[in-house]
């Protein structure tokens, strides 16, 4: 899911900054998109993050975000950040 899909628009990024918004997604919707489509995003992984220190989650959300994270780790998502990581050391 990308932050246009969540905001209808990209955001000025000072303007996010400024404003702390965070987006009421939960969790669980932002796990589910990256489980169906195989690949969490830069910015869905930055928005779970948010929600994840805003303390704004449920245990399903919890549930949730370990599934995706075990998904990651056995190769089912491929997290962008770690593709742009790899691509910028030359991997």
């Amino acid at each position: 899911m990308s932050i246009t899909e969540l905001w209808g628009e990209k955001p000025d990024t000072d303007d996010v900054k400024q404003k702390q918004v965070f987006i009421m997604t939960p969790i669980r919707e932002i796990a589910q998109q990256a489980l169906t489509s195989g690949r969490l995003t830069v910015e869905a992984e930055k928005l779970i993050g948010q929600l994840l220190i805003s303390a704004s989650y449920t245990l399903e959300d919890l549930n949730a975000y370990m599934s995706l994270q075990l998904a990651a780790m056995a190769g089912r998502v491929k997290q962008e950040s770690l593709e742009l990581a790899a691509a910028n050391c030359g991997f």
